[in-house]
């Protein structure tokens, strides 16, 4: 009705003519829920919908690195650590520390870093959440070369590559070395990839949009043509995504599921480069990964089943210790993650502007990537408080992380190589702190 003027004279406002689509009607997609469509152009839709599946590249071949189901997993029921009891989470802790004995549970100190980074290192527009990142990729950089990792003749494939910020510095720190490659693993779309700096440069960088779970590394037509060594890198490798990593790196030659034949170990030092290139079999020369968040570990992924078959555990134990696992870093994220880094003051051209406005998206982009990795300050049930103290669980967290690390280094030492763990950044840099590093024997 018109306002302030008598009924009377109040007239309905005219809607204009009915559109054709109105009249249309629209329904889910079928391939994806999420969005709809004309119903009477459902079949134009469905070859150009953008969630149609896509052909599978050659290198895909499903669950090849998911490991075996058994009906021992079929069966286990996940039982949450805020239902136990006091007396069940003392029996697991006491099985822990069992389990731990004649063990290093110190990883040795590693914080290095490396020249190709001293610049940004000392550049006062790098603010202190990107000078963190700086800290830990020269930092791996500097434990890679005293592994004698980084070098010429080979391929490095960094798992877990988000941007390829790791491969990024690598390149920089060889960018006199002839014959380097580079294969960057991710499996969801990313933002402000760096691999375009890198267009005209003598080395190849090429990214496999792929779940680690489904890579087979021995059909990748690069590496089965080339042959050359590789070097798996990677910052924050999350949870399960380490050990889908290593079974890709180690059990990719596997021809059935009942035969296995180790990977091809090529020691670098001795000059081995030349016989790689004859192609066959994938030839790893080293592993270099920071772990983290071992609280998305999966049994069924685990490579340290045989190792905790040993010390008589089993999925049960391993459900509790890798949930456990997130009292290390549970309710410790530091006060920086409440707020955002303040933005730069806008000034300068337009270009400037905008290349401001990207720089300021991609630091809030890894902020959140970032806080996902530290840890959540998240509320302990009072049941768990009295049970445990706060300084305890920390420490228990800890020790589940060193066990579940541990199964790791079994595995890695089972197929020929010498395996370390090493801090390889401070706690006030990053909570999760700990590089895995693998040479062949």
């Amino acid at each position: 009705m018109c306002a302030d003027l008598p009924q009377s004279l109040c007239f309905p406002t005219p809607f204009p003519p009915a559109d054709k689509d109105s009249e249309r009607r629209r329904i889910p997609c079928p391939l994806d829920p999420k969005h709809t469509v004309f119903e009477d152009s459902l079949a134009k839709h469905l070859k150009k919908c953008n969630s149609k599946e896509k052909p599978k590249p050659v290198y895909y071949v499903k669950d090849i690195n998911a490991g075996p189901v058994n009906e021992e997993e079929e069966v286990i029921s996940e039982v949450s650590i805020a239902d136990r009891t006091k007396e069940e989470l003392d029996d697991l802790i006491g099985k822990l520390k069992t389990a731990l004995q004649g063990l290093n549970i110190k990883p040795d100190s590693g914080i290095l870093s490396h020249p190709a980074l001293h610049d940004p290192l000392n550049d006062p527009k790098n603010g202190n959440f990107a000078f963190k990142h700086l800290k830990q990729q020269a930092s791996i950089l500097g434990n890679m070369e005293a592994l004698e990792l980084l070098g010429p003749g080979r391929c490095y494939v960094e798992f877990g590559a988000g941007k390829g910020k790791l491969s990024h510095w690598i390149h920089v720190a060889l960018e006199k070395a002839e014959d380097v490659h580079f294969l960057l693993v991710e499996r969801s779309s990313t933002r402000f990839k760096v691999d375009g700096k890198h267009k005209n440069t003598d080395a190849t960088f090429d990214r496999l949009q792929v779940d680690i779970q489904h890579l087979d590394l021995g059909r990748v037509p690069f590496l089965s043509e080339k042959g050359l060594p590789v070097i798996a890198v990677g910052k924050h490798l999350c949870g399960a995504a380490t050990d889908l990593a290593l079974r890709c790196l180690f059990e990719h030659s596997l021809k059935d599921l009942d035969s296995h034949q180790p990977t091809k170990r090529i020691k670098l030092s001795e000059g081995a480069e030349e016989d790689s290139k004859t192609g066959g079999d994938l030839a790893v020369s080293g592993v270099a990964i920071a772990l983290c968040c071992h609280h998305r570990c999966d049994w069924r992924h685990y490579v340290g089943k045989e190792f905790f078959r040993e010390r008589g555990l089993g999925i049960r134990e391993f459900d509790a210790f890798q949930r456990m696992s997130s009292w290390a870093t549970c309710g410790m994220s530091r006060v920086s993650h409440g707020h955002k880094t303040s933005p730069r003051e806008k000034v300068g051209t337009l270009d400037e502007k905008q290349m401001g406005k990207e720089e300021e998206e991609e630091e809030e982009d890894e902020e959140d990537e970032e806080a996902e990795h530290e840890g959540s300050s998240e509320t302990i049930p009072d049941n768990l408080n009295s049970a445990v103290s706060a300084e305890e669980r920390e420490h228990v967290g800890r020790l589940c992380k060193v066990l579940i690390d541990h199964g790791r280094l079994h595995y890695l030492q089972q197929r020929g190589f010498k395996p370390n763990l090493r801090y390889y950044t401070s706690r006030d840099v990053s909570l999760e702190n700990v590089l895995l590093t693998a040479v062949p024997i």
